[in-house]
C-alpha cells in the first residue's frame, strides 16, 4: 500500500500505443538512447481519474519540468493490466503497491527507485478485516466459516486485500475463502467498505490507509464500519520504472522523487502541500530488496497453494524460494 491502497479501472486515454524502445517510438532527437519523448506514468488508483487526477497532476507536472519531457498520467485499478502495460512498453514509470511492484520487476524488467513515506513518517501499513458497526460479528465468528457470511476480498494481486490476509490469517488456519464463505466477491477496498456499510457484504478486507482516507473523504461511511483484525506491518508501495530506460533519464526520475518536497524555501513548501494531498511526507530511496518481506508472503502463499493441490514439484520449488528469502533476511545487517 499505498494506497492509498488498492484501485479501480478508470483510464485516462493512453496517448501512445507503444512507448519505449522500438524504432516507432517518438524520441527527443534522432537517437533512441535519449528515451521516449513522453513518459506515461501509471497510478494504481481506487478512485480513478476524476478523484485521483487532481491530486497527482501537480506532482506529475513538476516531474515533467524536472526530467525535461511531458508526463502523461494513466489511472487504473486492474493490477495485472498495469503490469502488462509496463511489460509492453506502454508505460515507463508507475506508482504500485508492493505485490504489483514485484510482478512488474519479475515480469516486466522494472526497477524500484523510491518508496512512499506517510504523513506520520511511517513506511508501512496494515491489512484489515472490516464489518458493519453494530453487527456483532467477531473475528471468531468469521473464522468459524460454515458458509454463513458474504465476504469481500481484494484484487487477486492486491497486497493488503488478498496476499496478506491469506498469509497471516487464512493459510495458518487452513481456511480457503471460497469454501469458508457463502459468497466471495473481489473488488477494491473503497467498494468493499461501501458494501459493508450498506449491508451488502458481511465482512471484507481493507487496509489502514484506506480507513484513514475514507475517514477524511466520507466520514458517514467510515462511521458505519469497524475493524475486527489488523495484520502485522507490511511495506509501503513505491515508484517503479522500466529497467531499460536510458540511464540518464532514469536518474533524473529517481532524483526528482528523492528530492521532492525536501529542504527550505517557498517551492519546497508548495511541494510538501502536493505530497500532503496524497497522504505522503516524502519519498525515500529503495531498491528491489525493499520488497523482500512481501516476496516471502508470495512464496508462502505459493507453498500453501501447492500443498492444497498436492503438487510435490511446486511444493519443493516454493519451499526453496521461501528458504532463500529467509536466509537472505537473516544475513542482512
Amino acid at each position: 500500500m499505498r494506497l492509498s491502497g488498492s484501485v479501480r479501472l478508470f483510464g485516462v486515454g493512453l496517448v501512445v500505443a507503444v512507448l519505449g524502445l522500438g524504432g516507432c517510438d517518438r524520441q527527443t532527437g534522432s537517437s533512441a538512447a535519449t528515451g521516449p519523448a513522453e513518459i506515461v506514468f501509471s497510478v494504481l488508483s481506487a478512485r480513478g481519474e476524476a478523484s485521483a487526477g487532481p491530486l497527482w497532476q501537480p506532482l506529475l507536472d513538476d516531474m515533467a519540468k524536472a526530467v525535461g519531457r511531458p508526463v502523461e498520467p494513466h489511472f487504473a485499478s486492474n493490477y495485472a493490466a498495469l503490469v502488462e502495460d509496463m511489460k509492453q512498453g506502454r508505460t515507463q514509470a508507475a506508482w504500485f503497491s508492493a505485490q504489483p511492484a514485484i510482478a512488474a520487476i519479475d515480469s516486466a524488467g522494472a526497477e524500484m527507485i523510491a518508496r512512499t513515506v506517510g504523513l506520520d513518517g511511517s513506511d508501512s501499513y496494515r491489512s484489515t478485516l472490516i464489518v458493519k458497526r453494530g453487527s456483532g460479528l467477531t473475528l471468531d465468528d468469521v473464522l468459524a466459516c460454515g458458509q454463513r457470511f458474504r465476504f469481500g476480498s481484494g484484487d487477486p494481486q492486491s497486497t493488503s486485500g488478498t496476499l496478506v490476509p491469506m498469509a497471516f490469517l487464512f493459510n495458518p488456519r487452513g481456511i480457503q475463502p471460497d469454501l469458508c464463505f457463502r459468497i466471495v466477491r473481489s473488488n477494491n477496498h473503497e467498494t468493499n467498505a461501501s458494501e459493508v456499510a450498506a449491508g451488502i457484504l458481511d465482512v471484507a478486507t481493507s487496509n489502514s490507509v484506506t480507513a484513514g482516507d475514507l475517514r477524511r473523504r466520507n466520514p458517514t461511511i467510515a462511521d458505519q464500519i469497524e475493524e475486527i483484525w489488523r495484520s502485522p506491518p507490511i511495506p509501503e508501495g513505491g515508484i517503479v520504472v522500466r529497467g531499460d530506460l536510458d540511464p540518464v533519464l532514469k536518474e533524473k526520475i529517481r532524483s526528482f522523487f528523492l528530492t521532492y518536497g525536501q529542504g527550505p524555501g517557498v517551492e519546497a513548501e508548495r511541494q510538501r502541500r502536493v505530497l500532503a494531498a496524497l497522504n505522503y511526507s516524502r519519498f525515500n530511496a529503495a531498491d528491489d530488496d525493499y520488497l523482500d518481506p512481501v516476496r516471502e508472503l508470495v512464496a508462502d502463499q505459493a507453498l500453501a497453494a501447492a500443498r492444497a493441490e498436492g503438487d510435490a514439484a511446486a511444493v519443493e520449488a516454493a519451499r526453496r524460494d521461501l528458504q532463500r528469502l529467509r536466509a537472505k533476511r537473516e544475513v542482512q545487517p
